[in-house]
């Protein structure tokens, strides 16, 4: 059956939102503790595209895949888990992009590039890093995973934050109950 990407963000209602998250089903790797260890011989560029031995993963599929295993240790060390092995992955930069951004009732949900949503709040906070003329803004994906907001996720979020009054509470967004500041 082949894949079908969820409708445009921005045209869903936050119950929507929280159905396609709900209905993703991630494999339980959490659960998981496998004997042997190695090396993928994947990376993850900093602009989100996958490459093994070299080559780039053409298949978003097999991507989506991927990235439903994916990982990140105390050390900050990717890794893929299978019930039976746990293999190293070199990430660049973040394992996923953010490439959407809407506000929704009172929570702010993202678009990966694998397709993914997530919805900011305590369990998924942002937090900016960098400084006033090279930003960043990051957002807990899952399992020490994290996505790196793209530049025009960034923008949309900053007209979000405009549209708010960031200027006046020291731009600052709120999602979920939580509160986090867009500058670093």
């Amino acid at each position: 059956m082949p894949y079908e990407p969820p409708p445009y963000l921005a045209s869903l209602t936050l119950a929507e939102i929280a159905e396609l998250v709900a209905q993703r089903k991630l494999p339980p790797v959490e659960g998981w503790a496998p004997q042997v260890s190695g090396d993928s011989n994947m990376r993850i560029a900093a602009d989100g595209t996958w490459y093994h031995e070299g080559g780039v993963i053409r298949r978003e599929a097999m991507v989506r895949a991927f990235a439903g295993l994916l990982k990140r240790d105390d050390s900050g060390q990717h890794w893929l888990v299978t019930p039976f092995e746990k293999l190293t992955i070199e990430v660049e930069d973040a394992a996923f992009i953010a490439v959407d951004c809407v506000r929704a009732d009172d929570a702010l949900a993202f678009r990966l590039n694998t397709d993914d949503i997530v919805i900011a709040g305590p369990d998924h906070p942002l937090r900016a890093v960098g400084d006033g003329e090279t930003p960043a803004l990051y957002l807990a994906v899952r399992r020490g995973c994290e996505a790196r907001l793209n530049r025009s996720t960034y923008a949309q979020l900053a007209e979000i934050a405009l549209a708010e009054g960031a200027e006046a509470n020291g731009w600052q967004v709120s999602s979920k109950g939580a509160s986090f500041g867009l500058l670093p």
